[in-house]
């Protein structure tokens, strides 16, 4: 299955290599056009909707290459998932491209959003259906009151962080496409044809796109194409993986924990503040590490490490969940990563630039040792 996964890699990869460029095009003529003003950080005006060719040439390779799948390789779920997949990010891809184009308001996005992951759920029946309890001993089945309403905030919620995480050129193509190949490496361990087809094909299109969009960009990828590959990346991390016997929701968390993380603090930034949530503002982690001195592309790669770390963890972590260790395993790496974001996120003031309430408990553990010398 690799060796056919490899084969889509390569022709997605081609295709978007020679669709980008007429994409570019295609925006242009359109007005699809992305002005600076001063929230964002590029200075000239920019053609959007290169999600168009991600989409395509992602598209376009999977249908070729599966005539060519033996018999037997896809089952009936593995089906329904692409199925779902294809008809519930073409309906996302229309809608980014008309928003590149037009400026569609929030709620609109919103309702066509929750459209599309209705589409999956009971469209295609591909939903969460099962939850394993920390420390249990086994999978647990969970109701469709409780299931469907989970899959559509799922869905909903990771389609918009990588939309919010979009700020610099190939910043959310890249992390992206380093949370795909995560997926990638966990499907092969686990043998699952579809993951393996689809995340190498989605890979191709996302690595071909970023030769045009890492900086200095020529193309955004707007939100035809943020949109899309969070659509994909939140139906991949879910289906692809329901089967580990772990905490079913923390590889998936880890495997987009950049994006999604971005969009806590973003959220927590903006109530602390009494903003609206929907409003944009210059607070995001490329926003504050920009502030800090760096330059576009460190920033950009900074970023990408990061991403790469959460990957790296959910590989551990999910590898180790068969052991008996396995739960200990996954609330530890939690504890840590939480904690480490925490850190991470007073040290650059991504929340609030002057309450930084656990470095400042740090620094009176600190202080209290030095004290109490001085004191005898």
């Amino acid at each position: 299955m690799l060796g056919i996964g490899l084969s889509g890699f390569a022709i997605a990869l081609a295709l978007a290599l020679v669709l980008t460029p007429l994409v570019k095009k295609f925006a242009v003529r359109i007005g699809a056009i992305d002005v600076p003003n001063h929230r964002k950080v590029h200075t000239r005006i920019m053609p959007r909707m290169g999600g168009l060719a991600i989409y395509a040439s992602f598209t376009v390779g999977l249908l070729l290459l599966m005539p060519w799948l033996p018999e037997g390789t896809l089952s009936h779920h593995d089906r329904n998932l692409i199925g779902a997949l294809l008809t519930g990010g073409t309906l996302i891809v229309l809608l980014g491209s008309l928003d590149d184009k037009f400026d569609l308001s929030a709620k609109l996005k919103l309702l066509i959003q929750i459209g599309a992951a209705c589409i999956v759920v009971f469209g295609f029946d591909v939903k969460i259906n099962l939850l394993n309890v920390p420390f249990g001993e086994s999978m647990q089945p969970l109701g469709e009151w409780i299931s469907i309403p989970l899959t559509i905030f799922w869905i909903v919620g990771v389609t918009n962080a990588i939309n919010l995480i979009d700020g610099l050129d190939g910043l959310a193509a890249g992390v992206s496409a380093i949370a795909i190949g995560t997926i990638l490496v966990m499907g092969i361990i686990m043998g699952n044809s579809a993951v393996i087809l689809l995340s190498t094909v989605l890979l191709g299109g996302i690595i071909g796109f970023l030769f045009f969009n890492f900086h200095p960009a020529k193309i955004f990828m707007g939100d035809s194409g943020s949109l899309f590959l969070g659509f994909a990346l939140a139906t991949l991390s879910m289906l692809g993986f329901k089967q580990i016997t772990v905490v079913s929701f923390v590889t998936p968390l880890l495997i987009i924990g950049v994006p999604l993380s971005d969009t806590f603090f973003a959220i927590v930034r903006r109530w602390i503040h009494k903003k609206p949530i929907f409003a944009p503002d210059k607070g995001h982690l490329h926003h504050c590490l920009q502030q800090l001195g760096f330059s576009h592309r460190t920033t950009v790669l900074i970023i990408y490490g990061i991403a790469a770390f959460f990957g790296t963890c959910a590989v551990i972590q999910s590898s180790m969940s068969d052991t008996g260790l396995g739960n200990w395993i996954t609330f530890i790496v939690i504890c840590a990563l939480v904690f480490l974001l925490q850190i991470g996120a007073e040290l650059i003031g991504i929340v609030d630039k002057t309450r930084r309430p656990v470095l400042d408990f740090l620094a009176r553990l600190r202080m209290k040792p030095g004290t109490e010398t001085r004191s005898k």
